[in-house]
């Protein structure tokens, strides 16, 4: 896949930076979610704890997503010898944007700028039948671009991408169909994550030489998009030029809270590869064809997808994604032993739960540094004496009291569910 993320820069028309506009960046650092250091380099971030359960979780759920859609999922290595892209069409149409190769003994090697080729020898590795067609391989891999250290910012334009990429390989009459589930899933992906796509785009080959010479290749995967979208229902707007150097694709575009647009997902048919690699399944008829390559990604570059969701959410992520889903609040140190208890107990369930205790301030003050917190338990002595804990949500409401195995029970449903709801009356189960 290839994915090139953009670059966000919240300034205004006079070049400033706007204080007010959720920044990513400013909201990574506020929140303690990943930084930076010059000894690592420009454009190689780290994360920390917080950010990184915030990752964990999208990656877990993305894993699980595609597992229900019936993919499989693969390692493979970030690095490949320079004949592997020569072969893909990567060292022809994309040398400017990889890194030198490192010489080994009397081999190349080249930190990959794609997942695409490693895939494709995934496939080729044993004789494959129509029977197990359409096969889809998933990866959450990292890849590297050779970006220039002034187009990089934050999280959105790094040298080091985590990609959430596949690969469906199969029949030419499949293609549509396993395109069009991409799409889908695509947008179940988004309604959880609350992400809005802000339009659909076909993208297109434009003037000059970075493209795969093959018009007819061209011409038949993009009548193969413009399928997908009709039978999905999806208006689109075409836009030469940006296309992938070995065929067309649709992207989905996404908006900054400052109206900045920029791909996430993308969908694309792809001839070129496999004919490449030499791809070939038996099939009903005995004989040897070439599969059809569909390359998808549902969330992009995780790096670009949190750097979305910081800013998109203001920190306020979903329950399910939220660095810390529940803080429990002894009022006083005779309520410690209960509170630590119910840490204890979220924990074993799954939750990612905190205690704040009267060490760290008054009750009001532990309230407002957790107020980014989907759910807080407060737990003074009535509710100790009762087993009971007190619950106050992110966004202001007040449930009450409720008995501890209740109060988790919601919770966890909740999360299980991700749902963008906090809590209601009739309580998922």
């Amino acid at each position: 896949m290839n994915h090139q993320p953009g670059h966000h820069d919240h300034r205004d028309e006079s070049g400033h930076h706007d204080p007010d506009r959720p920044d990513h960046r400013r909201l990574g650092r506020e929140l303690g979610l990943f930084g930076t250091d010059p000894l690592m380099g420009a454009g190689l971030p780290y994360w920390l704890p917080d950010g990184a359960a915030v990752r964990h979780a999208l990656e877990e759920y993305i894993r699980e997503a595609e597992r229900r859609a019936g993919y499989r999922h693969v390692y493979s290595p970030v690095l490949g010898k320079r004949e592997l892209y020569e072969i893909s069409g990567h060292w022809d149409h994309y040398r400017d944007d990889m890194y030198p190769p490192m010489r080994l003994g009397a081999e190349e090697a080249v930190l990959r700028p794609s997942l695409c080729p490693h895939h494709a020898l995934i496939y080729r590795s044993r004789a494959r039948s129509h029977r197990e067609l359409p096969l889809r391989i998933a990866e959450l891999g990292t890849m590297h671009r050779a970006e220039l250290s002034g187009a990089l910012g934050g999280l959105t334009r790094v040298r080091a991408i985590h990609l959430n990429d596949a690969h469906v390989f199969c029949t030419l009459d499949q293609a549509v169909a396993e395109a069009r589930a991409a799409l889908e899933l695509i947008g179940r992906a988004y309604a959880d994550l609350g992400i809005e796509a802000v339009r659909h785009r076909l993208s297109l080959p434009g003037a000059g030489g970075k493209y795969v010479a093959d018009p007819e290749l061209w011409r038949r995967a993009t009548a193969l998009l413009r399928q997908v979208l009709a039978e999905a229902g999806v208006a689109y707007e075409e836009a030469p030029g940006e296309a992938a150097f070995y065929g067309p694709k649709i992207d989905v575009q996404i908006a900054d809270p400052a109206g900045r647009e920029s791909t996430l997902s993308t969908v694309q048919i792809d001839f070129h590869q496999p004919a490449r690699f030499g791809l070939r399944y038996t099939g009903p008829d005995g004989a040897r064809h070439r599969p059809v390559m569909v390359h998808r990604s549902v969330i992009g570059s995780v790096e670009r997808a949190v750097a979305h969701l910081v800013e998109v959410h203001g920190g306020a992520f979903p329950a399910w994604l939220a660095p810390v889903q529940l803080v429990v609040l002894p009022v006083a140190e005779e309520q410690l032993e209960q509170a630590e208890r119910l840490v204890r107990e979220a924990v074993a369930l799954g939750l990612r739960a905190e205690l704040a205790g009267p060490a760290q301030g008054t009750l009001g003050a532990r309230i407002r540094a957790a107020r980014l917190v989907p759910y807080q338990a407060v737990i003074g002595a009535r509710e100790a004496g009762a087993g009971l804990a007190a619950v106050r949500l992110r966004d202001g409401r007040r449930p009450g009291a409720l008995p501890v195995p209740e109060l988790l029970r919601r919770i966890t449903a909740r999360v299980a569910a991700h749902s963008a709801v906090l809590w209601d009356e009739d309580p998922l189960i």
